[in-house]
């Protein structure tokens, strides 16, 4: 397989590398499908692989005494397999696709040895892992302080972010998951929300309809997490 281009990647996170930077990772980068409900990394199990998506859609996901609780979402502005840049192999956490799509796939050992050899590249990709932290906190934030309602407004808003587009595969199923919460929350939540004309709710799909009032909606559990990234990488 021919080594990748810059230009041929279109992931946000590896756009931000320096030249030199990706040239190391480049001969080492693989796209490989994401297929719904795919599980990217198993819960402690070893990582052997990190994936930068390109397109798609990755929810980093708690077991809990409760069920299954989305903690993180992750699509082409970020990367999947961030406990191997904290220097360990493995979490808690699943990563499961919710969307399908591509992503470029890398040996951990290679991007270990990418790591070891550039502070550069520890620095962008350390970036992101605070602006990952900051979208863990707001989660926390929504999940503590916010109806269910304005959760799920935040949750569509993430989605269509790393999407890019209006209509959006969700599941009753995954919407509970984001949440934390039964089915029929989801679809009393969801009710609000289309009541309103924020959105249409079809089966296995939503279609954002006035996005600027869905953010006022979500209030301030939507938008710093966004904020930092752009601060953090958004220039680079």
């Amino acid at each position: 397989m021919p080594t990748l281009r810059p230009s041929d990647c279109r992931n946000r996170l590896l756009a931000a590398v320096t030249a030199e930077d990706f040239s190391r990772l480049a001969p080492h980068l693989e796209r490989v499908p994401l297929a719904f409900r795919q599980v990217l990394i198993e819960a402690d199990r070893p990582i052997p692989h990190a994936f930068f998506p390109e397109e798609g859609l990755v929810s980093l996901i708690a077991d809990t005494g409760e069920g299954r609780v989305e903690v993180g979402l992750t699509g082409f502005e970020g990367l999947v397999g961030v406990p191997l840049l904290l220097g360990t192999d493995r979490t808690p956490h699943v990563a499961l696709v919710q969307a399908e799509g591509t992503a470029l796939r890398i040996e951990a050992a290679a991007l270990g040895d990418a790591l070891a050899a550039s502070a550069s590249l520890r620095s962008v990709l350390g970036r992101y892992v605070q602006s990952l932290i900051v979208q863990v906190g707001q989660t926390v934030y929504a999940n503590t302080d916010h109806t269910i309602e304005t959760r799920l407004a935040r949750w569509i808003l993430m989605t269509q972010d790393r999407l890019r587009r209006d209509d959006l595969p969700l599941t009753h199923d995954f919407m509970a998951t984001m949440l934390g919460v039964r089915r029929p929350g989801v679809t009393t939540a969801l009710h609000i929300l289309e009541g309103a004309r924020l959105i249409q709710a079809r089966r296995g799909c939503i279609t954002v309809l006035d996005r600027t009032r869905l953010a006022e909606c979500a209030g301030d559990s939507y938008g710093p997490a966004e904020a930092e990234y752009e601060r953090l990488l958004g220039r680079a």
